[in-house]
């Protein structure tokens, strides 16, 4: 055969397989926006720690929104998981996306697991994975309510034993189909013991400290959001996978 009838019946083919192959569906996202849901004290400001947080994730492809709190997150939680509803409604609406995931930290796991709870989140979350979350509250937030928190809301709920984490906590953990996913580490100087951050394993939760898997990773409370390690490990997460961290990751 002549090289011009080979580059002939090679486009043809090219032809072919393109006519056969399935179109992607337009707005089609082959990963759900994700929302950052920040901790304590985090507002229009205050937000720029979450920062390199959300410019890892989007350079893993990720269409990442920050929430910001108004009140700096030092209102009723539940205020702000109202908040995180219409970010979310909204976030759904711009991208088309069914789902959405929520990567969250501290106070922020509680205001993410208050809107699946409570607010019908669980039809509109794939996966919620949280950092430092004071699931089962926090002993300095207890210390604090000796001193009535100064008269903050948030201080008072996260306080172990408190009514809102009662309440939050009552019956299932976890919530229909939501993957969760808790990250602890056991230098956290903010949410101790650590092992508040644990929910109940009933086989839809993942609960990993840092340090089973990185021995030379020490972060506290507030560089969970900036460790690479972790930052690995929620990109596992993300992608209903086994979390691995890379222990050595920048």
């Amino acid at each position: 055969m002549s090289p011009r009838r080979i580059l002939v019946a090679l486009a043809f083919l090219a032809a072919t397989l393109t006519l056969a192959a399935p179109p992607t569906p337009a707005g089609a996202a082959a990963k759900d926006p994700v929302v950052i849901v920040p901790g304590f004290t985090t507002g229009p400001i205050v937000s720029v720690g979450y920062l390199p947080l959300k410019a890892r994730l989007e350079a893993a492809g990720y269409d990442v929104t920050l929430l910001v709190y108004p009140d700096y997150g030092l209102g009723d939680i539940s205020d702000n998981a109202q908040r995180l509803k219409s970010t979310v409604n909204a976030v759904k609406s711009r991208t088309g996306a069914a789902k959405v995931d929520l990567v969250s930290h501290s106070m922020g796991g509680l205001v993410s697991r208050d809107y699946v709870k409570n607010l019908g989140g669980a039809s509109s979350v794939d996966s919620l994975i949280m950092m430092g979350t004071p699931n089962y509250g926090t002993d300095l937030a207890s210390l604090a309510t000796l001193v009535d928190c100064v008269g903050i809301t948030a201080c008072d709920q996260m306080a172990r034993g408190s009514s809102y984490l009662a309440a939050l906590n009552a019956g299932d953990d976890t919530i229909g189909s939501v993957r969760y996913t808790s990250i602890a580490t056991i230098t956290d100087e903010i949410v101790f013991p650590y092992s508040t951050s644990f929910l109940a394993n009933d086989g839809n939760i993942t609960n990993v400290t840092v340090q089973s898997q990185c021995w030379n990773r020490w972060p506290g409370h507030l560089t969970l959001i900036t460790d690479g390690a972790v930052a690995d490990g929620v990109k596992d997460a993300l992608r209903g996978e086994r979390v691995r961290m890379n222990c050595f990751a920048l």
